[in-house]
């Protein structure tokens, strides 16, 4: 394996020893706090102590942030490769330029929302590195699959990160209202099968990722009749 090779491996490393780890105890801390919610509302006595609930805040602020960066990081090895190649820095600077500022800007917008405490500002920030994020997804180089979005790693990636946004810019609201907490119940249920999704398709396309060396061979191949010569 060559630096190329390895720098690929760093996206789904994280995803594997850090991310994925962290939607596990997000999970538990959810359910644990959802059973210590309905023992109160039975008035019945739960076991489970109370700081369980503020453990779940901070570890799914942790995870939002978390899928938001690994995101960022899986997008920008296909975005620089691409740019290389055409030698963007001296044809298109500006080009080049653009999306720096738009990571940066990404990151920006990102810290500005978690530190938000009006429900306006935050969101207005959840809009905006929202915006960020799906603006770097549609540059050069990014495998989508789009012809199969429904099995795609990247739309999968893209929603699941939007859905960590809007759950981080409503959190505040599900303390004062039961419909924003079913809302985000229901949204964090449908981000964790997006996340088992991911785990799925991104296994699929590391196996058919070939090593650097590999490139020139095997993308001669006849992909549609799945031959080779």
């Amino acid at each position: 394996m060559n630096p190329t090779d390895m720098f690929r491996l760093v996206h789904p490393a994280i995803a594997v020893f850090y991310v994925f780890p962290l939607i596990g105890i997000a999970t538990y801390f959810a359910l644990q706090t959802r059973q210590r919610r309905l023992a109160a509302v039975n008035k019945e006595k739960s076991k489970i102590p109370p700081v369980v609930g503020q453990e779940h805040v901070k570890i799914g602020r942790w995870l939002a942030a978390s899928v938001v960066g690994i995101s960022l990081l899986g997008m920008a090895h296909p975005i620089i490769k691409t740019l290389i190649n055409k030698n963007a820095l001296v044809e298109v600077p500006f080009q080049v330029m653009f999306i720096v500022a738009m990571y940066v800007f990404t990151v920006a917008t990102l810290v500005f929302l978690y530190r938000a405490k009006t429900p306006n500002w935050r969101a207005v920030f959840a809009t905006l590195s929202s915006m960020g994020l799906i603006i770097l997804g549609c540059q050069d180089g990014i495998f989508r699959r789009t012809n199969e979005w429904y099995i795609s790693h990247y739309y999968y990636g893209i929603v699941a990160a939007l859905l960590m946004i809007i759950s981080v810019a409503v959190l505040p609201e599900i303390y004062r209202s039961p419909a924003w907490r079913r809302s985000h119940i229901g949204l964090n249920m449908i981000a964790l099968l997006l996340f088992i999704g991911m785990g799925m398709t991104g296994t699929r396309d590391l196996l058919e990722i070939p090593l650097s060396w590999q490139e020139p061979v095997v993308y001669q191949c006849d992909f549609a009749n799945k031959t080779c010569e």
